[in-house]
């Protein structure tokens, strides 16, 4: 059955096309769900709360642009609207903004798997924009207005999520050179 088919069949409601639909999109949502917990189990939480949203507002997909991106969309914003009702993005501003891009000398490429473990391990509103920044190419502009910050604060905290990658790396480049 074709996607234009299977979100129509969607939105009557048809509860073996929302099953096909799931088990097509669930495996890519759920990795980016990844990105925006803190872990499996949250991660978990929000793919669910993303896929009500997605069958509830399926009505509102007009087949204009990506249904994919449209998706994944309604699966940032789940992530971020539980981060705000949790009061996780309660910021620390500050006069000076180190904006540069460290560098990591790297000895030994990091594993993907061990990448998402570092960046679920950061602090809430870093590892939010860091993501959004990085991962999904969100300016800073867009970044403030999602999360209700300043630019400035979203420069800040992408600066500070970057460090403590860079020092979380090295760390663990350190201890793999001590064991025999």
């Amino acid at each position: 059955m074709s996607l234009k088919k299977l979100i129509i069949k969607c939105k009557k409601q048809d509860i073996d096309a929302q099953g096909k639909l799931y088990t097509q999109f669930s495996g890519i949502l759920f990795s980016l769900c990844l990105k925006y917990s803190k872990n499996y189990a949250e991660a978990q939480d929000n793919l669910q709360d993303s896929f009500l949203t997605i069958f509830k507002k399926i009505e509102q997909y007009n087949h204009k642009g990506s249904f994919e991106g449209w998706m994944k969309r309604i699966v940032i914003n789940t992530a971020l609207q539980r981060y705000r009702k949790e009061s996780v993005l309660d910021v620390i501003k500050e006069d000076t903004i180190a904006e540069k891009i460290v560098e990591v000398e790297l000895h030994e490429t990091p594993s993907l798997d061990f990448l998402l473990h570092l960046i679920q391990q950061l602090p809430d509103r870093y590892r939010l924009v860091f993501n959004l920044y990085v991962l999904d190419g969100y300016s800073h502009k867009e970044i403030a207005e999602m999360l209700n910050i300043s630019v400035g604060t979203s420069k800040s905290n992408l600066s500070r999520a970057r460090n403590l990658l860079k020092d979380k790396i090295e760390e663990n480049q350190f201890k793999n050179k001590q064991t025999p």
